[in-house]
């Protein structure tokens, strides 16, 4: 495991739980960059190195880092992690949601007023297809966001 990579893995996360920065998105595209940079020094490589990078580019802001969120999950999984299966299925979701398409597994929520609701699915995704990608059922999410307004989180 790299463990840089683990470190921007670990500052992502850590700059999502309470309340969001205010230079969020200028600590993203730094993140973003230095991944970049290990990318192409061939410094990924162990499957986890795969989800690491994947994380940080899931929060890119774009359909392009979106896209290579996904494909670095992809191979994250193809290497036999499976924690990235969900990461995989959520990347895809978010880049059909930034081409304001309906995603696919059901992983995407959207700010509404104080509260939260699914962006639009695709409805011929089954549940058998969310379960191979560790995604919950549509019952399920759908329960989560009635959790989730009835409980707002302090930030939207």
């Amino acid at each position: 495991m790299n463990d840089e990579l683990r470190t921007l893995y670990e500052q992502d996360q850590a700059d999502r739980r309470e309340k969001l920065p205010a230079d969020l998105g200028k600590r993203d595209a730094e993140r973003r960059q230095r991944v970049e940079e290990l990318i192409e020094a061939g410094a990924l490589q162990a499957a986890v190195d795969y989800y690491h990078a994947a994380m940080v580019f899931q929060h890119g802001g774009t359909p392009e880092y979106s896209w290579q969120a996904h494909e670095l999950a992809k191979q994250a999984v193809e290497m036999s992690y499976e924690q990235a299966r969900w990461l995989t299925a959520a990347a895809y979701d978010r880049w059909l949601m930034q081409q304001g398409r309906p995603q696919k597994y059901g992983t995407q929520y959207i700010p509404h007023g104080t509260c939260w609701k699914l962006w639009p699915i695709d409805p011929t995704t089954t549940d058998t297809e969310r379960a191979e990608w560790h995604v919950p059922t549509l019952e399920e999410t759908m329960q989560h966001v009635a959790d989730l307004c009835a409980n707002p989180p302090q930030q939207l």
